[in-house]
């Protein structure tokens, strides 16, 4: 026999991370299941009451790298479910810079581990200043669940590709669910409205299948480009944080420089990088629900072809405006706006690692990175 149980793992991929691709419709699936009971959104470990969370008057989502984007994304959701504002913190910088903390305020650490460093350090300071805590993670019984006055669990599985895929998908999940729990708590959603969000939510786990079936495309083009020097990743609202978790994984897989914009800097700087043959990628808002945005968008795109580079645009299926604009296209699954990132994230993942395959890179095992980063 010429494999051994590492092998039988993968399931018959070649690396953990391509079957942790693979896994996640499952990934968001697990999460989802059991913090619905008909009417109300139910967490793991609730120590906070109802009336806890309704006195909520400010959030801090606290996080390191992928979860940081999970949490960047969760403040779209959370101020447009809950009203309340949000702020969004790298977890190594929050204690630092004296954050103004009080019973009245939720911080919301982010960690696949439970383990990550100067997350665990951010949540005792938090705990210090009096503020409430919930934690979202992947390994039960870690110790940032258990230092927290609420749990809610990703169930991903084991993950065990260094650089986050399906975690990513469960932590933008159940943040999801954690706006819900608030927005249900606070009233600013009534009961039917929290259903329908849910129910939205469920209809995920198909829309992220549907989109892995799209992916053989985004393969060949990786192999076309793995030998650029850099690539750069465009976005508008929710995919300004997608942006910058696919320039991320491609700096952790492929060691190429990538940087993600929020697409409106562009003229502010970024686009004195562009030239000719660069690949961009921009992910691109619905023209339905965000037409404002669309078009503001469409013109960043026309704007960097005009000057050379490769455009290589995610879209929803029907948005013909983008074709004539975009060297390379990928139409994915019409979905809500604020949940289009469950899906505009999978050909990043799929584009980081299959440029890094083709550069000959163990696309489990990074140079230099680890899985969990338990000191500060």
């Amino acid at each position: 026999m010429d494999w051994d149980l590492s092998a039988a793992e993968k399931g018959g991929f070649d690396f953990f991370m391509d079957k942790e691709i693979a896994e996640q419709p499952a990934a968001v699936a697990d999460t989802l299941l059991g913090h619905f009971d008909g009417t109300h959104i139910v967490l793991d470990e609730q120590r906070l009451s109802d009336e806890d969370l309704r006195s909520i008057d400010k959030v801090f989502v606290v996080a390191c790298g992928t979860a940081f984007h999970s949490g960047l994304i969760a403040k779209y959701a959370i101020e447009h479910w809950c009203r309340i504002p949000v702020e969004v913190e790298v977890a190594s910088e929050f204690r630092y810079r004296d954050p103004v903390l009080d019973r009245d305020t939720l911080v919301v650490a982010v960690s696949q581990s439970g383990e990550t460093a100067d997350t665990l350090e951010a949540v005792r300071h938090a705990r210090r200043q009096g503020a409430r805590v919930l934690a979202v993670c992947n390994t039960n019984g870690s110790q940032i669940p258990r230092e927290s006055d609420a749990v809610l669990y990703t169930h991903a599985g084991p993950e065990v590709g260094v650089a986050s895929t399906k975690a990513f998908l469960a932590q933008l999940t159940a943040n999801y669910l954690v706006g819900l729990a608030l927005a249900q708590a606070r009233g600013t959603k009534y009961p039917d409205e929290i259903r329908r969000e849910f129910e939205l939510l469920s209809s995920m786990p198909e829309a992220v299948a549907q989109t892995l079936a799209l992916m053989d495309p985004v393969r060949k083009l990786a192999q076309e480009i793995a030998q650029s020097k850099a690539v750069l990743f465009l976005g508008r609202h929710v995919g300004y944080p997608v942006a910058l978790e696919g320039a991320l994984k491609l700096k952790e897989l492929a060691y190429m420089h990538a940087e993600g914009f929020a697409a409106g800097e562009l003229k502010h700087g970024p686009i004195a990088l562009i030239e000719d043959g660069l690949p961009v990628v921009v992910v691109t808002p619905s023209p339905v629900s965000d037409p404002l945005l669309h078009s503001k968008l469409l013109s960043n795109i026309r704007e960097i072809q005009a000057r050379g580079a490769r455009t290589i645009v995610i879209a929803e299926e029907g948005d013909e405006t983008v074709a004539p604009f975009a060297d390379f296209l990928v139409e994915l699954p019409v979905v809500p706006k604020l949940y289009q990132p469950l899906l505009t994230t999978i050909p990043l993942q799929v584009l980081a690692a299959e440029i890094a395959r083709s550069r000959g890179y163990n696309i489990d095992k990074p140079r230099n990175l680890a899985k969990s980063v338990t000191v500060e």
